[in-house]
């Protein structure tokens, strides 16, 4: 679908809603760092996280999203889960920048759009070792599925008003053709809205900015289609 919203504008309220969610989530797993991840290529950005001690991840922080070597390029790129215990111990991970950051732990989601292209992520971070119970898992993907629920509303938000826009200017064109000026193909005079027909420089000096179309005056038609005005005539009496 060619709707997709490419700089998506999320309401303030919305980004209060999720930051409570990330809140939330880094209180009830004891981790320092729950986040919410905004793909805006070629960026990774630090869209919501977390107010809990101990993290140091800072909304609006970004880097280069591809070959970065984050947890959260993986999940984008597969658009899967993600979990890594220790990273330390994972030949895949020990060199991945969060470990600079001291966040060795990390478990992520995909978010998407409607139309299934990727959002960012949602993740949680911790310092130390950390499996993450399925019950957190089940409470990340949740609070998952809500801020879905809430890009969805966006998403069809814009995309209506996009539609409204299109609609208005095709009622302004449609408005544009009712203005248009007669002018008579032969002798090109024009007609105007009392339906009386002028020379052309009468009408020039009264409206320079006016639209014109192509039409026929009654003395042109009667020198040029006699025949046709004489059948006009015929049929009006």
């Amino acid at each position: 679908m060619e709707n997709r919203i490419e700089e998506i504008s999320v309401p303030d309220e919305t980004i209060k809603t999720w930051q409570e969610i990330v809140d939330i989530i880094a209180e009830i797993a004891k981790v320092p760092a729950c986040l919410i991840m905004r793909l805006k290529e070629p960026c990774l950005d630090v869209f919501v996280s977390s107010k809990r001690p101990g993290n140091p991840y800072k909304p609006g922080e970004k880097d280069i999203f591809e070959g970065s070597g984050l947890y959260c390029e993986t999940v984008i790129k597969t658009g899967k889960k993600l979990l890594v215990p220790n990273a330390l111990e994972d030949d895949n991970w020990r060199n991945n920048p969060d470990i600079k950051k001291d966040m060795i732990s990390y478990l992520g989601f995909p978010i998407s759009f409607p139309d299934g292209k990727i959002f960012g992520t949602i993740c949680i971070l911790d310092s130390k070792r950390n499996e993450y119970s399925v019950l957190i898992e089940k409470l990340i993907l949740k609070f998952r599925d809500l801020i879905q629920n809430d890009l969805a509303l966006i998403w069809m938000n814009q995309i209506l008003g996009e539609n409204n826009r299109k609609l208005t200017d095709y009622l302004m064109e449609l408005q544009s053709f009712k203005g248009m000026v007669a002018v008579c193909s032969n002798c090109k005079s024009i007609r105007d809205d009392k339906g009386e027909w002028k020379p052309i420089e009468y009408y020039f000096l009264r409206h320079p900015k006016a639209d014109f179309t192509h039409c026929i005056c009654p003395d042109c038609m009667l020198k040029l289609y006699p025949e046709i005005e004489k059948n006009n005539k015929d049929r009006e009496n």
